[in-house]
């Protein structure tokens, strides 16, 4: 098992750079998520450090190793993708045991540890079988099966769950988690889906444009994001976003500040109250009724859409106003200018 060193690692594709000076360190048994919206980069990232892509400048340390210039298959690294990437003409067993037969190991070990990892993952009576005639989750079990077999140092999974229905999902997200618990691998894990990365992640790296915005603890993120990207980008629903007109009782107190500022108010913390005690006002547009709880979508001044998360139906009828309130220390303030989280301008130092 080995740690990750990132020191000001970027990417060129000609003139354009996708990848910007980042600098990470990743702890040895570390689970780290990569998280962000298409194009940000996460798998450019998760390549150059499994050697498919050339680092434009920096450094790529896996243990005490540089490996800028080390071939893929000798950086200790195993890549799970997100196709699988299965040879459709071997069975399962050969499939698992292929890399293994190739760098020599004799038959007898390469059929005990392929065993044992197939009973691990509960694979076993698929052994004899091609990946054609698999489900999309068996066929990710084998791709997880064929990295673990190797022994590798660290694992690298590129939207593994992406392919599979929700259920499948969630019962394959599970396994990799308890994987990692028995394994205690380092593992660096690619999605675009911000709960497969507060749920899986000890660290998460949320990545915008190629920058690394926030790296942090999921709590941390979710509690304190430094930006109105992170914010935004963090939660599900994701955050609501108010102007200073927008709240009600505290325009006297903002009216003493010339500065501008966006307000950030997660769903879930919306309290719903009386005329009198209001922060927000919304006119009831839609009920999204999912069991457990609701969510409730407004609509404020200005036409601004927000919604609120509540553990009932509301009362109230389609059109008409609904009143809610958010503790203060609930409440998240980013400057309008450059989006960047700010103490609260109402509280006195």
């Amino acid at each position: 098992m080995a740690g990750l060193n990132l020191n000001g690692v970027s990417k060129f594709f000609g003139d354009l750079q996708v990848i910007h000076d980042v600098n990470l360190d990743i702890a040895d048994g570390e689970f780290v998520v990569f998280v962000g919206p298409s194009g940000c980069g996460k798998s450019t990232l998760l390549r150059m450090i499994a050697g498919l892509e050339e680092i434009s400048s920096g450094s790529i340390y896996i243990g005490k190793n540089e490996v800028n210039e080390v071939a893929p298959s000798n950086r200790g690294v195993a890549m799970v993708f997100q196709t699988y990437a299965l040879y459709p003409h071997m069975s399962v067993y050969k499939n698992m045991s292929f890399a293994l037969e190739q760098s020599g190991i004799p038959k007898t070990e390469v059929e005990k540890k392929v065993r044992h990892v197939a009973e691990t993952l509960k694979i076993t009576p698929l052994l004899k079988r091609t990946p054609r005639t698999l489900s999309g989750g068996q066929r990710q079990r084998v791709a997880i099966g064929r990295a673990i077999v190797r022994e590798p140092d660290v694992f690298l999974f590129d939207e593994p769950l992406s392919n599979l229905d929700a259920a499948l999902r969630v019962q394959t997200r599970l396994e990799i988690a308890r994987l990692h618990n028995r394994l205690g691998t380092t593992m660096i894990y690619v999605t675009h889906d911000q709960v497969e990365a507060m749920t899986l992640a000890d660290q998460i790296v949320v990545l915008k444009d190629g920058v690394v915005e926030q790296k942090g603890k999921p709590i941390d993120l979710y509690d304190s994001p430094q930006n109105k990207f992170v914010a935004e980008f963090i939660g599900s629903p994701k955050m609501n976003f108010f102007a200073n007109h927008d709240l009600q009782h505290m325009n006297s107190t903002l009216a003493q500040s010339s500065e501008d500022y966006i307000w950030g108010a997660r769903p879930e913390h919306f309290v719903e109250c009386n005329k009198s005690e209001a922060l927000f006002v919304g006119r009831l547009e839609l009920v999204e009724h999912l069991g457990e709880y609701v969510l409730v979508h407004l609509i404020g001044d200005s036409e601004l859409e927000f919604i609120a998360k509540m553990n009932r139906l509301p009362t109230t009828s389609k059109g008409e106003e609904i009143y809610f309130t958010v503790e203060r220390e609930r409440l998240h303030c980013f400057s309008k200018n450059d989006g960047k989280r700010i103490p609260d301008p109402t509280i006195k130092a």
